[in-house]
C-alpha cells in the first residue's frame, strides 16, 4: 500500500500551537502594516495638496499687494499736480498718501534719471535709479510691471519696483513704487504649516524677494537652481530623490506677475504621527507575539498532559481494563474520557455477551446438525436415485439457510413472522398478489423461525408443483388468530389454496408430507391438520404461543 500523502507534517501539539497564533498574528500585523501604508499614501497626498494650496494662498497674498502698488500709482498719475508739473507739491501730496515709511515713490525720465524720490527730500540732487533693464522693459512693453529684486543703490538694501508708464504726463515717462523687500516678508507665513517648513517669494530670475521659515533665505539668493527649471508657469509639486529626497516642495505663479511663491519643507515632520504608529506597530506586534507564544507554549502543555492523560486511559482499555473517567480542564477531553470510560464497561459486557454467544453458537449448530441428518434421512428412505437425493437435499437446505440468514441478521434475537413469510415465499410467487397476509405480526423465536420457515418451504414448493401457485390466478392466503383454549394460550396458523388446479389426496406421503405434518407438530407441541379439497390445500396448526412468540427483550 503507498504511503499516504499528508498534508501537514508530523509535529507536536506545541508546534502546531504556536503555527497556529503565527498564523493568526502575522497576517494581522501585515493587514495593519499595509492599511498604514495606504494611510501613509493617503496622507502623502493630502500633504501635496496642501503644500500647493499654501503656495496659491501666498501668490493670491502677494498678488494683492502688488494690485495695491499698481492702483496706488495709477491714482497718483492722476493728480492735478503731476498734471502742472508742480513736483514739489506732488511730492507732499505722495507722502501724505502713502502714509507709510515702507513704500516709496519715483518719478523718472526714459533714461531713468530721477526726478522725484520720495526716500529723499523734495530738491535733493537725485542719481540715476539702479534698475534701468525694468525701467526699459516696462517702457517698451506699455504695462505696469514689478522688477527682479536688486540691491538699491539709495536705499542701499534689497528692493523691488513696481513700474508704471506714464504715456502722456510731461513731468516724466515712468512713476515708480518701490519697497524694501524685507518688508514683503511680512505677507508670508507659515502658520499652519509643520515645523521646519519654510515659504518664499521668487522673482522672474529665481532669486529670492522675502522668505521665511525654518530654511529663510535672504534676499537676493539665488533659489536652488537645479530646481528652477522644473517649476512650471501655474501651479503643481516637485520633488526629486537627488535634490531633494526627502523634502517636497510646492509652488504656484502669482497671477498676471513674474514672481513665484514656493513652499518647502521635510515630509517626516508631517508624518511623523505615522512613523510613532509604525514604531507602535513594531514593538506592539513583536511583543504581542511574544506574550502569544508564552501563553501558547502553556496552553499545549497542558494540552499535552490532557492527550497523556487520555492515551494512558486508552492502553488501559486495550489491556481489557474497565477504567474511570477522568477530570481534566479540556471539556472536550472530559468528555472523551467519560467515552472511554463507559467503551471500557460496553466491552467488558460485549466479551461477556460474546462468550454467552459463542455458547448458543454451538449449542444452535448441534440443533442444525441433528435437523439436516434427521432431513437426510428421510429423504433417504424416500429417493430411488443419488441425483433424486441430492436436489432434495439442496432444496431443502436452501429454505433451512433462508431462516439461519434472517435469523444472523437479527443476531439470533427473534424474527417478525411477516417477514419470515416474505422471505421464504418471495422466490415462488409469479406476482405479489397471488399471497394474501392477514394477523397481527409477531415475533417469532428463533427456533420457530427456523421450523416455520422449513414448513413454509416445503408447503410453496408443493404448491409451485401442484396447488396454486402452479397456476397464475392461483391464490394462497395465511392468516393466524390468538385461540384462548386450556389453561396455555394458543395460536392458530393457516396456509390456504385457491384458484389452483383441482387437488387430489395424493396416494403416498413423502419426505414433504412428513415436514408439514410430523415435523411440524413436534417442533410447536401442538396438531396439524392437512385436508387436501378438492378447491385448494388447507393446512392448518395450532400451536401453544410460548413455543411460537419471541417476548421483546429476551433471547431464546
Amino acid at each position: 500500500m503507498g504511503k499516504k500523502l499528508r498534508l501537514f507534517p508530523r509535529a507536536t501539539i506545541g508546534a502546531y500551537l504556536i503555527a497556529i497564533a503565527l498564523a493568526i498574528a502575522l497576517p494581522i500585523l501585515a493587514f495593519v502594516a499595509l492599511l498604514l501604508v495606504q494611510l501613509e499614501d493617503s496622507q502623502r497626498d493630502v500633504l501635496r495638496r496642501d503644500t500647493v494650496q499654501d503656495a496659491i494662498a501666498i501668490a493670491r497674498s502677494i498678488d494683492r499687494q502688488l494690485q495695491d502698488m499698481s492702483t496706488t500709482l495709477r491714482l497718483l498719475a492722476t493728480s492735478p499736480e503731476l498734471e502742472r508739473g508742480d513736483l514739489a507739491a506732488f511730492h507732499d501730496r505722495t507722502l501724505t498718501a502713502l502714509g507709510s515709511d515702507s513704500m516709496f515713490v519715483l518719478l523718472v525720465d526714459s533714461d531713468g534719471q530721477q526726478l522725484l524720490n520720495t526716500r529723499r527730500s523734495y530738491g535733493t540732487p537725485l542719481k540715476k535709479m539702479s534698475n534701468i533693464p525694468a525701467l526699459k522693459h516696462a517702457l517698451d512693453s506699455r504695462r505696469t510691471e514689478v522688477s527682479d529684486v536688486f540691491l538699491g543703490s539709495t536705499s542701499g538694501a534689497y528692493v523691488f519696483n513696481v513700474t508704471m508708464p506714464l504715456a502722456t504726463s510731461p513731468s516724466g515717462a515712468a512713476m515708480i513704487m518701490t519697497q524694501n523687500a524685507e518688508e514683503l516678508g511680512r505677507l508670508l507665513t507659515t502658520d499652519g504649516m509643520a515645523p521646519g517648513w519654510s515659504a518664499a517669494v521668487l522673482d522672474g530670475t529665481g532669486h529670492v524677494v522675502a522668505s521665511i521659515g525654518a530654511d529663510h533665505l535672504a534676499a537676493g539668493t539665488l533659489f536652488k537652481k537645479d530646481i528652477l527649471p522644473a517649476l512650471g508657469l501655474s501651479s503643481g509639486i516637485y520633488q526629486n530623490d537627488y535634490t531633494m529626497p526627502r523634502d517636497l516642495l510646492g509652488y504656484a505663479q502669482v497671477p498676471g506677475w513674474a514672481w513665484k511663491t514656493v513652499v518647502w519643507g521635510p515630509i517626516a515632520s508631517v508624518q511623523d504621527s505615522i512613523a510613532n504608529i509604525w514604531r507602535f506597530l513594531v514593538y506592539g506586534g513583536i511583543l504581542l507575539l511574544l506574550i502569544a507564544l508564552i501563553a501558547v507554549y502553556a496552553l499545549a502543555r497542558q494540552v499535552r498532559t490532557t492527550i497523556q492523560d487520555i492515551a494512558d486511559m486508552a492502553n488501559r482499555m486495550g489491556r481489557g481494563e474497565i477504567v474511570a473517567p477522568i477530570e481534566t480542564s479540556v471539556v472536550e477531553a472530559n468528555q472523551v474520557a467519560v467515552a472511554l470510560s463507559n467503551a471500557s464497561f460496553d466491552r467488558s459486557e460485549t466479551e461477556d455477551r460474546l462468550h454467552l454467544v459463542m455458547h448458543e453458537l454451538v449449542h444452535r449448530t448441534k440443533n442444525l446438525l441433528a435437523l439436516a441428518q434427521a432431513m437426510m434421512r428421510q429423504l433417504a428412505k424416500q429417493t430411488d436415485s443419488v441425483d433424486t437425493f441430492q436436489k432434495a437435499v439442496a432444496d431443502r437446505l436452501d429454505g433451512l439457510a433462508r431462516s439461519i440468514e434472517i435469523l444472523t441478521s437479527e443476531q439470533w434475537s427473534g424474527v417478525s413472522l411477516r417477514r419470515v413469510i416474505n422471505l421464504h415465499l418471495a422466490n415462488f410467487l409469479q406476482d405479489p398478489q397471488q399471497l394474501q397476509v392477514e394477523g397481527h405480526d409477531i415475533l417469532l423465536r428463533p427456533e420457530a423461525v427456523q421450523n416455520l420457515g422449513l414448513t413454509l418451504h416445503e408447503l410453496a414448493t408443493n404448491s409451485v408443483k401442484y396447488g396454486a401457485l402452479s397456476a397464475p390466478e392461483g391464490r394462497i392466503r395465511i392468516s393466524w388468530t390468538d385461540v384462548e383454549e386450556g389453561a396455555a394460550p394458543m395460536i392458530r396458523f393457516s396456509w390456504e389454496e385457491m384458484n389452483g388446479p383441482t387437488v387430489k389426496t395424493p396416494l403416498h406421503t413423502g419426505f414433504g408430507t412428513t415436514i408439514i405434518k410430523t415435523h411440524a407438530a413436534a417442533a410447536f407441541g401442538g396438531m396439524v391438520q392437512v385436508d387436501f379439497l378438492p378447491e385448494g390445500l388447507l393446512w392448518v396448526l395450532m400451536a401453544q404461543r410460548s413455543a411460537v412468540e419471541q417476548k421483546a427483550g429476551t433471547h431464546s
